[in-house]
């Protein structure tokens, strides 16, 4: 025992998260001694606390092999830190590493370069591995505030800008108000069970659908799918992302389209199905009611956007009704998980293809053009061809175009709807799809069809940046036209064996 009176399995199991605090601090304390010119420094310690965290993932993966244990407890079990926490761990740390290669120009000509929006970088990841791993609503609802409240900050970073500051306040008086909702859901779960661990919790909550208890426990659980709904910005609870997404440095918005959407997802999964599974009849329901709210809703509203940062917005808010439709098929029946495996194939996949479109729209912004109109995209092919065609990619891969990697998230939905017996729910998914492209074709138009604007001269490119979109658009097109081996990782993460069928088709 170490002198917390915790173990060493313990310390081990918190290494990645450790870190990552040290190293927020350490860039806190360190920029202060940092001249104008020298702020870069602080970009490159977050890029070596993120190494250091992605090292100590490793290091408890290879501890996990040696054990051969599917997983292991820390912190008096409130910990789970199995193969599907480390898959999220390293999508967050890759999300990461990404956003902050795309944020060292953009924050020098923004004029905001400090080494507060780093550290709270890394303090919001931190908060994410809670989520991801937390099998104690208690210790889930710390890492959600920690996560959540380093976002508030990040959103509003760019103190000189009205638009920023009025997303920062939205998102929190919105977050607040759904952190509480979230909050009450589960102190009524803890009440009714007498535990907040997901085991325990699991265990008592059946019965309480065939006794007095049944009124109590529906609100419990509706309550709680506010909060979880919420997070990952489904609609009728999605009013803070358009407005986040707009208002926030574009760098933070990428950053927040994806670890903070795998964050919220990692929570509801662990939530729903480690938790309140034996609940499927009171959710299952909202869930197919909201999937199709957020479809319809979502690709509509997109479709009038004149911001491209709103655009991806709604877009991202529709990617969010294709996986809540995994979710529906993959808990219809354990023996068919593809819905589940589509889910982690999609947030896999749209942490590459979202991020280098956001990164696109971040190095857009130069002198006193913001970059994140549509019009502003217009003529990129000649003003910065590679960029252009890099977003094409990108918005191709969203749209669910084969051999990109967005076809596979939508491809494991769809065969896990219809193998589940949700052939309506399929169909609408897939025309959905079709709609969408309309307004990821309106991006491409404006860039190869648009007529640039007098006076505006050729792009200069930073390296981070270069080496930011290079990264995104290399896996995008390598899981796109390879994906075994990252079907292969999400059954690892998820403890299934590969279908032969499957295994023929990719191979």
């Amino acid at each position: 025992m170490g002198p917390l009176g915790l173990s060493s399995t313990d310390y081990l199991l918190a290494l990645p998260i450790t870190l990552l605090a040290l190293f927020a601090l350490g860039i806190l304390l360190t920029d202060l001694m940092l001249a104008p010119d020298q702020k870069w420094v602080n970009a490159a310690t977050a890029l070596t606390g993120v190494a250091f965290s992605a090292a100590g993932v490793v290091k408890i993966q290879l501890w996990m092999n040696a054990s051969n244990a599917p997983g292991s407890y820390g912190l008096m079990r409130t910990m789970l830190v199995d193969r599907f926490a480390l898959y999220f761990f390293y999508l967050f740390l890759a999300g990461t590493a990404i956003a902050i290669l795309m944020s060292v120009k953009y924050l020098e000509t923004e004029h905001e370069n400090h080494g507060e929006y780093y550290a709270l970088m890394l303090l919001s990841v931190a908060g994410m591995m809670c989520m991801a791993a937390g099998f104690d609503i208690v210790l889930i609802f710390i890492g959600l505030e920690l996560m959540a409240i380093s976002t508030y900050v990040l959103v509003g970073f760019l103190r000189r800008d009205r638009r920023s500051n009025e997303a920062a306040l939205k998102y929190l008086l919105l977050g607040a108000f759904s952190s509480g909702i979230f909050a009450y859901g589960l102190s009524l779960i803890y009440g009714l069970t007498g535990s907040t661990n997901l085991a325990v919790i699991a265990s008592k909550v059946g019965p309480l659908l065939h006794n007095e208890y049944r009124p109590v426990a529906i609100i419990a659980v509706l309550t709680t799918m506010v909060g979880l709904l919420f997070k990952v910005a489904a609609i009728p609870f999605h009013q803070w992302a358009p407005d986040a997404y707009e208002g926030a440095p574009t760098s933070v918005t990428g950053f927040m389209s994806v670890a903070v959407k795998a964050a919220g997802w990692a929570m509801l999964l662990r939530i729903l199905i480690a938790g309140l599974l034996p609940m499927r009849p009171i959710w299952l329901p909202v869930l197919v009611f909201v999937s199709i709210a957020t479809m319809t809703g979502a690709n509509f509203a997109a479709l009038t956007q004149t911001n491209t940062k709103r655009l991806l917005a709604y877009s991202s808010i529709a990617h969010v009704g294709y996986m809540l439709l995994g979710l529906i098929a993959g808990t219809a029946t354990m023996l068919s998980p593809d819905g589940i495996k589509g889910i982690l194939i999609y947030l896999l996949v749209y942490t590459f293809m979202n991020l280098g479109a956001f990164g696109v729209i971040t190095f857009l912004r130069h002198r006193n053009i913001v970059g994140d109109e549509l019009d502003d995209l217009n003529g990129l092919y000649s003003r910065a061809p590679v960029e252009a065609v890099l977003m094409l990619i990108f918005m191709l891969s969203l749209a669910g175009i084969p051999p990109l990697a967005g076809f596979w998230g939508k491809y494991f939905i769809f065969l896990g709807l219809i193998e589940s017996g949700h052939y309506a729910l399929a169909s609408l998914g897939v025309l959905y799809s079709v709609f969408g492209l309309y307004y990821y074709l309106k991006i491409a138009n404006a860039m190869f069809m648009g007529q640039p604007h007098r006076g505006e001269e050729k792009l200069a490119v930073s390296y981070t940046m270069r080496l930011g979109l290079g990264l995104t658009a290399l896996a995008t097109l390598y899981i796109g036209i390879l994906p075994n081996q990252f079907i292969q990782l999400v059954n690892w993460a998820l403890g299934i064996a590969q279908s032969p069928t499957m295994a023929k088709l990719v191979n």
